[in-house]
């Protein structure tokens, strides 16, 4: 179902248009960022599949369909799903779970804009190693919340 969504909101013929949920992202990033008094905005890359992130007109970081975190909720859910609990809570967990999962990467890209920004230099160990922790460390979290507290394996 979510190939055929990207399949049918992303364009890339005649100029490249990302998928409304990773613009989102990015503009809910940004939202975040001048929050915090960072002047950010976010326009569409025209030359890839991205959405780019500018602080103080500085091109900082790209959102692609990767950082919306769609795939890893997709993910979440399915261990949700694989270990059930009661109907009722498994549904709860998951809308819940799956909020927390959007918004803690949202906090993510906005942290990670900022230190690339003030550190271009760390990009490779900022991008590749503490920010995917940050996002699979709360899925496992809240995996192993899951399995102790409320699904059918607790016992």
């Amino acid at each position: 179902m979510y190939a055929y969504y990207l399949k049918n909101t992303q364009q890339k013929e005649s100029q490249f248009v990302c998928a409304p949920l990773t613009a989102t992202v990015a503009n809910q990033t940004a939202g975040v960022l001048n929050f915090f008094g960072y002047h950010t905005k976010v326009i569409q890359h025209s030359e890839e599949m991205s959405v780019k992130i500018l602080i103080d007109d500085v091109y900082i970081a790209r959102v692609i369909e990767g950082c919306n975190s769609v795939s890893i909720i997709i993910l979440f859910i399915s261990f949700i799903i694989a270990f059930p609990g009661p109907l009722k809570t498994t549904l709860i967990f998951s809308v819940f779970g799956s909020l927390i999962i959007y918004g803690i990467n949202i906090l993510r890209i906005a942290i990670l804009s900022v230190l690339l920004y003030k550190y271009p230099d760390q990009q490779v160990f900022l991008h590749n190693l503490v920010f995917p922790a940050i996002i699979y460390g709360t899925t496992f979290s809240l995996w192993v919340v899951w399995v102790h507290r409320y699904s059918n394996y607790k016992r």
